[in-house]
């Protein structure tokens, strides 16, 4: 019988990833909105996701330290690059939370018409630019190496046929 791992550790790997997606193309998409209310409606929502998103990795962090399964690691190069990319997952995630509020302090973002976070340095267009640029650089590193971990399970599925891939996989027993 493999190792497969926990319920909950599925379910906050899986609501990361999809959160991680969504909100990378809500990113792509809030210029498209005209300015005004549509696009205040569409930044104030990817900031309230985003929220949810620090939320949903300060959990994962907390269960991964304190009670998430550990499956028995891989040897190797594998183990190294396998480790390597979920540190740098991690960290690039947390990354692109922190630039996110900084975005959001920097500009002073009205939330849904309800209230308005105060401006860092209001009319400081060069700060607001690079600090919107970083974010968006860093959910381009995120979704990439991200893109670059569901490959190599795709990789060990499919080519190396070890079945790693079906240790995340929701609602699969092994036999």
């Amino acid at each position: 019988m493999n190792p497969t791992y926990d319920r909950r550790t599925i379910v906050l790997h899986w609501a990361s990833a999809i959160l991680v997606i969504l909100m990378w193309l809500a990113g792509q998409t809030i210029d498209f909105f005209p300015k005004g209310a549509p696009r205040i409606g569409a930044r104030s929502m990817h900031i309230c996701v985003g929220v949810g998103l620090a939320l949903l990795l300060a959990v994962r962090i907390a269960w991964r330290i304190r009670g998430g399964a550990r499956l028995p690691s891989q040897s190797g190069f594998d183990a190294v690059a396998a480790r390597t990319v979920h540190v740098l997952l991690y960290l690039l995630l947390a990354a692109v939370v922190i630039a996110g509020f900084a975005c959001v302090w920097i500009r002073g973002d009205t939330i849904f018409g309800l209230f308005t976070v105060p401006a860092f340095r209001p009319g400081d267009t060069a700060l607001r630019h690079d600090a919107v640029d970083l974010h968006g650089l860093l959910a381009n590193c995120l979704l990439a190496l991200a893109a670059v971990h569901a490959l190599a399970a795709l990789w060990h599925q499919f080519i190396r046929k070890d079945q790693l891939l079906r240790r995340m996989w929701p609602s699969q027993k092994y036999q």
